[in-house]
């Protein structure tokens, strides 16, 4: 085990399994290209030891340069991905290989693509040394692949977190305890938020708010919150396809989380499923609903104090508060029972002080498989 910074990361793969994978892959380049000179193009700054090797197992003419490209900040992909240093001159008519040193999502990839799709070069291929083909998005052909790796943030030869690990001989793989992820339930008042800060802090979750993830997309213009935007200015439903996305990308942000509580979806049986497949794609599933409970009259009493602080007009009217209690009975009703069919549900009281019911959801959460 290696700490880097205030991360543990556990041994993953060996020198011996690297060079051979390097190996592999410069055998397989040469079958193709060994009666010609092609440019080999490396992608820094994380392939850099990844192309030193590969020169040294490539045995035939080439040439090489470097492309300089940015989206990783720590753990997390930022998604945007900056050009810091830009295709190399006098590649016209020459075949290019690019030489990544991983492939996940493919947001580098689709750079590197546009990058070179001005240039006049004979051939443009794709190289990588490490592939996560559970997560890349499958847009562009993948030439040669070293190796094919799971869905885990891994550092060293060449990859870092937060700069440092670039160094290490071997990779080392993000040390995750075991994954809890958890759906939260609970009536308006019923201190589901607040209940929410304190299990992220307590078990390292990532707090998913499909409200927030909503607000977020839309305010920023992205893609999904675009097409989420012309739905809700048309009065449809935003399809459930695309609030998935959206939670698919928070969590693909989120690696070094050891689990996720997700807060307001779903909201449906078919929604639940949806959560399920897209969990499942990663190796990963719901480990418990919990549903905070607590009597409607305490809620309604809660619920108009609060409003008297924040001046929320539908916590200032009782029967905007009752009707809103009657959305929630029913549509948690049949996800109650689908999580039920599951053994996954759990209700809890949510009567008491706010350290009594944080109690109540630990002992739930430490007794899970």
């Amino acid at each position: 085990m290696i700490k880097l910074h205030d991360t543990y990361f556990k041994p993953f793969l060996s020198e011996e399994e690297i060079l051979s994978a390097v190996q592999n892959i410069a055998d397989k380049i040469a079958i193709d290209y060994k009666d010609e000179t092609p440019v080999f193009v490396g992608v820094l700054n994380g392939a850099f030891m990844f192309v030193s090797d590969f020169l040294k197992a490539y045995q035939h003419p080439c040439e090489v340069s470097f492309v300089k490209l940015s989206s990783y900040r720590g753990l997390t992909s930022t998604g945007i991905v900056e050009t810091l240093l830009d295709v190399p001159e006098n590649i016209d008519g020459k075949s290019v290989i690019i030489l990544e040193d991983i492939i996940d999502t493919g947001r580098t990839l689709q750079e590197l693509v546009h990058l070179f799709s001005n240039t006049n070069v004979k051939e443009f291929k794709i190289a990588s040394l490490f592939y996560k083909p559970d997560i890349y998005n499958g847009e562009y052909t993948i030439d040669y692949v070293g190796m094919e790796i799971p869905n885990k943030f891994i550092v060293g030869y060449g990859l870092d977190y937060k700069e440092l690990g670039r160094n290490l001989k071997e990779v080392y793989q993000l040390n995750q305890r075991h994954m809890i992820n958890l759906v939260l339930f609970g009536k308006p008042g019923a201190g589901k938020g607040t209940q929410a800060s304190f299990l992220k802090e307590k078990y390292n979750l990532k707090h998913i708010s499909t409200g927030d993830v909503f607000r977020y997309n839309i305010k920023n213009g992205t893609e999904l919150g675009t097409l989420a935007k012309s739905y809700i200015d048309r009065g449809e439903l935003v399809p459930d396809e695309v609030t998935i996305k959206m939670l698919q990308e928070e969590v693909e942000k989120n690696p070094e989380a050891s689990g996720f509580i997700f807060d307001g979806f779903p909201r449906t049986t078919a929604q639940a499923e949806a959560l399920d497949t897209f969990l499942e794609s990663r190796d990963m599933e719901i480990n418990a609903t919990i549903a905070l409970e607590a009597n409607d009259e305490v809620l309604i009493e809660r619920l108009l104090e609060r409003g008297k602080v924040s001046g929320r007009s539908d916590d200032q009217d009782e029967a905007k508060i009752r009707n809103r209690f009657d959305e929630y009975n029913e549509k948690t009703a049949p996800l109650k029972d689908f999580y039920e069919d599951m053994g996954k549900f759990h209700s809890v009281n949510g009567i008491g002080t706010i350290e009594e019911i944080t109690e109540r959801l630990k002992k739930v959460i430490e007794e899970l498989d």
